[in-house]
C-alpha cells in the first residue's frame, strides 16, 4: 500500500516521514505537479555475506613477496623487464 504527497509537503516532513517508511513499510509516492516523480520505500534486509568468499590462497601465500622485481615509481605500474 503507498501514499502519495507533494514535493514541497514532502521536503517540509522529510525526516518524520523516512522515520514512518522505515517503521510502518508504507511505501510512499512523490509528486511534483501531480505526477510522480519519486518513491521512498523501506530498505530491505539484505542477507548476510558471512561464510560466502572462498579463499583461494592461505595467509602465508597472500603476503609471501613477489619474485618479480618491482619499482612503484616506474611509469608502468612498477613492473621491470
Amino acid at each position: 500500500m503507498s501514499r502519495t504527497i507533494s514535493a514541497s509537503a514532502f521536503k517540509a516532513t522529510c525526516l518524520g516521514l523516512l522515520d514512518e517508511v522505515a517503521g510502518t513499510g508504507t511505501e510512499i509516492v512523490v509528486t511534483k505537479r501531480g505526477k510522480p516523480i519519486a518513491r521512498v520505500v523501506p530498505l530491505e534486509q539484505l542477507p548476510s555475506l558471512e561464510g560466502s568468499v572462498t579463499y583461494l590462497v592461505d595467509d602465508d601465500e597472500l603476503v609471501e613477496p613477489i619474485l618479480e622485481p618491482w619499482d612503484a615509481e616506474h611509469p608502468t605500474g612498477g613492473h621491470r623487464r
